[in-house]
């Protein structure tokens, strides 16, 4: 019969080999220990911006917000093309985003580097982020690749 001491000594042990075998297992996103720096340029009053920067941060970006009111005089200097704009506007590495496009096509986009000038998710789709409720996931809207004369390509349909 094993003694109370015994038995919980070694009930502990299995618990933290168990628990040690899953968090050494259990790949850390890199992301999550370097975040990607994205600049996002958006009105100072525009909340489903601001919960836009909020998905990236959640989702391993370290956004470098820019709070400006002459957004269409940004977006001109930056060459989005008017069929495509949204309320925000984002750079990453050498690529433009354009409004409500997930962390998750971004990544992709980074991942991927096709020759485009960007992603856009023209308008303001209700079921993105930032404009969904937290968590939500996107749907009924795609997400397009776009070059600066204004072709697109479907790249995410949600």
């Amino acid at each position: 019969m094993l003694s109370r001491r015994t038995f919980v000594v070694r009930g502990t042990g299995l618990l933290l080999a168990g628990a040690s075998g899953r968090w050494l297992s259990t790949p850390v996103p890199a992301f999550a220990l370097n975040p990607t720096p994205i600049t996002v340029y958006k009105s100072s009053t525009c909340g489903c911006c601001a919960k836009w920067v909020d998905h990236l941060r959640e989702n391993g970006f370290a956004p470098r917000v820019r709070d400006e009111e002459g957004m269409d005089q940004i977006k001109d200097e930056l060459g989005v093309p008017h069929p495509l704009r949204s309320c925000h506007t984002a750079i990453v590495d050498k690529y433009l985003i354009e409004g409500h496009v997930p962390a998750a096509d971004i990544r992709r986009l980074l991942a991927e580097r096709p020759k485009v000038a960007g992603l856009a998710a023209p308008g303001m789709p209700t079921q993105s982020p930032g404009m969904a409720e937290p968590g939500a996931k996107p749907e009924g809207y795609d997400v397009l690749a776009f070059q600066p004369d204004g072709t697109t390509r479907t790249f995410t349909r949600y």
